[in-house]
């Protein structure tokens, strides 16, 4: 066989383990050694493995990673989705869809300190549905909301999966965080005009909240003024080389576990609990790099990326063309998997051919400019019918909406990310602007 076909057949086994529920890491590891091996041999394979795990790892910048979560589990732990909420909700509740308003800048909020989808999505959806469901808001607006919203925790920094896809490219992390901030922001604002569309054509949809007074309002400011200081400290600080990603972090985790003890008072177990999720999803999270590893080196072997890269220069197809097709490719797959799997699984083969088209960029642009559009439209994946993880945690706290009525409430949302998607593809600047301005 040649080495385009065993790449086929190795796809394939990679398909089919995930189906049947074999978890991300080991069914990529699995691949990737039964190929190295049927392609080389067992010993250059066994050779491999004795040093794999160490030289991946060995990295200063992959100590950013457990930083990072920590943070976000301190955050998750200390009631901080709750406060930015309610602040936001002081500002924008007594508006028609405001409530909704409010939940969305709520998840962006939080996303911006916790930086994860999932997690955001879940923990504002604990948060924000009582207060939704008080004020009498349709099932479809209230959920759809809060999945959509929960999207916002990818690309606003800071977040593991820019994290991963600068460590996969080999491209600079700052700057990576540089080129994800004004396109979130647009994200966020493209939210709530949607909610400010659907309340118009739909007033019952999103009924009137409570006005809040002055007092409350500045309440509100004195009580969520720590957690926009941390995120300032955080992301300004990187931002203006006054520390690296991973000195970013750890005051960033330091920060959140001050805001923590602040919040909830000092507890043993809540410590302990935070570090041991963080110690879980940091193995996790190394297990799919170290799969990624053996299926990418297997890949290699077979060279099929040089293959398809080749193919897609030699093709009529134009390079923006090719970038659509990739898109839709990740919006595909973002309904059946983790963002994070995603990325290890595709960018050892997209990237080359990405690489190997002219966009009329440097290369270092274009790593910024294909990751920020690749994130967006695996965020979109995790609310596209017919799975859609973030609507799955949505409707799980919401058992009387029916799962059609969150798909219905997630589709202008949707609609919403691919106007965002096709701004960026026609106006790279806007998302090279901050890189280049800070550089």
């Amino acid at each position: 066989m040649t080495g385009l076909e065993i790449a086929v057949i190795g796809l394939a086994a990679l398909v089919i383990l995930l189906v049947i529920r074999i978890p991300v890491g080991i069914a990529m590891m699995t691949v990737g050694i039964v190929g190295y091996a049927s392609l080389s041999g067992i010993d250059p394979v066994i050779n491999y493995m004795k040093t794999a795990a160490f030289w991946r790892f060995n990295s200063y910048d992959f100590s950013v990673i457990p930083m990072f979560l920590l943070m976000g589990e301190f955050a998750s732990r200390s009631g901080l989705s709750k406060s930015l909420f309610e602040a936001a909700n002081t500002f924008l509740g007594h508006r028609r869809g405001g409530v909704a308003m409010a939940a969305v800048g709520g998840c962006g909020a939080f996303g911006a300190i916790c930086g994860s989808s999932l997690a955001t999505a879940g923990t504002m959806a604990r948060v924000a549905l009582p207060e939704l469901e008080r004020y009498r808001y349709s099932g479809s607006l209230a959920t759809g909301t809060l999945a959509a919203g929960g999207t916002l925790g990818i690309l606003i920094p800071p977040s593991v999966a820019l994290i991963i896809y600068a460590i996969s490219v080999q491209a600079n992390i700052v700057q990576v965080f540089q080129a994800a901030l004004i396109p979130g922001i647009i994200g966020a604002v493209g939210y709530l005009i949607t909610i400010a569309v659907w309340v118009r054509f739909s007033p019952e949809s999103g009924p009137l909240g409570a006005r809040s007074d002055a007092s409350q309002r500045w309440n509100a400011i004195l009580e969520t003024w720590p957690t926009l200081l941390l995120f300032i400290v955080v992301i300004g600080g990187i931002y203006f080389g006054l520390f690296d990603p991973t000195e970013g972090a750890a005051v960033g985790a330091f920060g959140a576990a001050l805001l923590a003890i602040w919040k909830v008072g000092f507890d043993v177990k809540i410590l302990f609990d935070c570090i041991r999720n963080t110690a879980k999803m940091t193995g996790m999270i190394f297990l799919i790099l170290l799969g990624a590893d053996f299926l990418n080196i297997f890949m290699a072997l077979t060279g099929v990326a040089d293959f398809l890269s080749e193919l897609a220069v030699g093709s009529d197809l134009s390079p923006y063309t090719i970038l659509v097709l990739f898109l839709l490719i990740y919006l595909v797959l973002g309904c059946l998997m983790d963002s994070l799997a995603m990325i290890f699984l595709t960018i050892p083969i997209f990237w080359p051919i990405m690489a190997g088209l002219d966009f009329g960029m440097p290369e270092n642009d274009l790593k910024l400019w294909f990751g920020i559009l690749m994130l967006i439209v695996v965020e979109a994946g995790l609310i596209t019918p017919p799975v859609g993880i973030n609507v799955l945690i949505i409707n799980h706290h919401a058992p009387n909406v029916p799962m059609r009525e969150t798909f219905k409430g997630v589709m202008p949302f949707l609609a919403s990310g691919m106007v965002r998607v096709a701004l960026l593809i026609l106006l790279p600047p806007i998302t090279l602007f901050l890189p280049h301005f800070l550089m």
